[in-house]
């Protein structure tokens, strides 16, 4: 390690010490840089971690970005144990792991899950949720949290992504992910921090499948380059947060993930685009190889008024949602499809915002929409492409609806809880609603 990692890092321990876990160790450690000591390592994109300089103590103890930003500390007992740990998200908060801690009727022995309070050691703010104890001295398996949805924005990327630089650090070739909950949310959060065996041809059904899968340790560097801009790295940049919306690569390994806010490369730049229709609406940031910005383009200002979707876009998007959702979620997606609020609007920095039963899609869609199919004569040439907006549209706005259809049903009795989960999955033909909604759109309109 050059004389120059170490220095920084010496003086990055000195400014933020007061924010370490185990404040002895790191002094040590800060003493055994000055010695000239190699207890650091250096990331691709210029993130230093430090180590316990004791011997045959390699478990790292800070990390910084390559701003001088501590972004993950660690305090080990002396037995080797974690006695706690703490990352920062890439939407800037603090979450905390307390191994041990509690217990959960599935699998046993939990780690609870802390938010923090910022600018100190470790205060703790809120319990939020756990997942099954893992060894840290000696971590084999990929653990199952209790309640996701429970997480602060990033979070759970964030102490995966800790669990995984811990198995790398320990040489973790291996492992599986061991529980009951193999969504596949799970696994595109897994993409980011994990690499899935590379020989498996169908890993994502395998994965939700719960048919065994390997993984291999693939932690990410993430830089904060403001308050409100973070940028995440492996081999080149894999997502972006920005204004508290995240953008992303479309392939991940060999999975192709369908992203609105995308970041994509274009003529050595990379550019982070809201993305619909094969083409970007708008660009938001553009960032050299490195994650370093070089353009931070002004959104054009709108001050139109919103305007409610035409009546015929509200049944056929209830369809085509419910077409590409688990059957029991079928007649609540209908029912919250027809009683929230749809209409087109001003969004800043995104294509969707959701607002307690209303979802305001941003106009630019909708203009583009109308653009691309007008492009093409009238007539039954325009189909596929009103179909392809209409499907933009769908999926869309399909998260959100599925959240409050999967409230309403658990808010329903016992008995028709049971009738939806029994639905068939077959799936339907496209319903006359569906095919109102495409003849709208093949006439040019929105």
């Amino acid at each position: 390690m050059d004389g120059g990692a170490r220095e920084r890092l010496r003086s990055w321990i000195a400014a933020s010490r007061t924010l370490a876990l185990d404040h002895d160790r790191v002094d040590a450690l800060a003493r055994a840089l000055v010695a000239g000591d190699d207890h650091v390592t250096a990331g691709r994109w210029g993130a230093l971690v430090g180590y316990d300089p004791a011997p045959g103590r390699r478990q790292r103890l800070v990390q910084f970005d390559r701003r001088g930003n501590l972004v993950a500390a660690f305090r080990w007992r002396d037995d080797g144990a974690l006695d706690r740990a703490k990352c920062l998200t890439a939407f800037g908060a603090w979450v905390g792991v307390e191994p041990a801690a509690s217990s959960h009727a599935a699998w046993g022995a939990s780690d609870r899950i802390w938010t923090l309070r910022a600018g100190e050691s470790w205060a703790r703010v809120e319990t939020v949720t756990m997942f099954q104890s893992v060894d840290w001295a000696a971590p084999d398996f990929i653990p199952p949290l209790a309640e996701p949805h429970r997480l602060p924005p990033g979070a759970g990327t964030a102490i995966l992504n800790l669990l995984a630089a811990v198995m790398k650090d320990r040489g973790v070739a291996r492992v599986r992910y061991r529980g009951p909950y193999p969504t596949e949310q799970l696994f595109t959060s897994l993409l980011e921090c994990f690499r899935y065996d590379p020989t498996v041809a169908d890993p994502l059904e395998r994965f939700v499948d719960g048919r065994p899968l390997e993984w291999s340790p693939a932690p990410f560097e993430h830089h904060h380059l403001g308050p409100d801009l973070c940028v995440q790295l492996r081999q080149e940049i894999d997502k972006v947060t920005l204004e508290g919306g995240a953008f992303y690569r479309a392939r991940w390994q060999g999975v192709e993930r369908r992203e609105p806010r995308l970041v994509r490369d274009d003529a050595g730049r990379v550019v982070c685009s809201l993305w619909a229709l094969g083409r970007s609406l708008a660009d938001c940031l553009v960032l050299d190889r490195a994650g370093e910005v070089q353009e931070r383009p002004r959104a054009i200002a709108d001050r139109s008024p919103a305007a409610p979707l035409a009546p015929v876009w509200r049944a056929g998007l209830g369809d085509l949602v419910a077409r590409e959702s688990a059957p029991a979620l079928a007649d609540d997606i209908r029912a919250v499809t027809s009683e929230w609020t749809l209409q087109w609007g001003t969004v800043a920095g995104d294509l969707l915002h959701v607002d307690e039963g209303k979802i305001t899609i941003t106009r630019l869609l909708r203009d583009a929409g109308v653009e691309w199919i007008r492009e093409l004569a009238p007539g039954s040439e325009r189909a596929p492409r009103a179909v392809h907006f209409a499907l933009e549209v769908a999926r869309l706005i399909a998260p959100p609806i599925r959240i409050a259809a999967q409230a309403r049903l658990a808010s329903r009795s016992e008995h028709a809880q049971r009738r939806a989960l029994l639905r068939s999955d077959d799936e339907p033909p496209l319903s006359d609603s569906v095919a109102r909604l495409l003849a709208f759109l093949v006439s040019g309109s929105a």
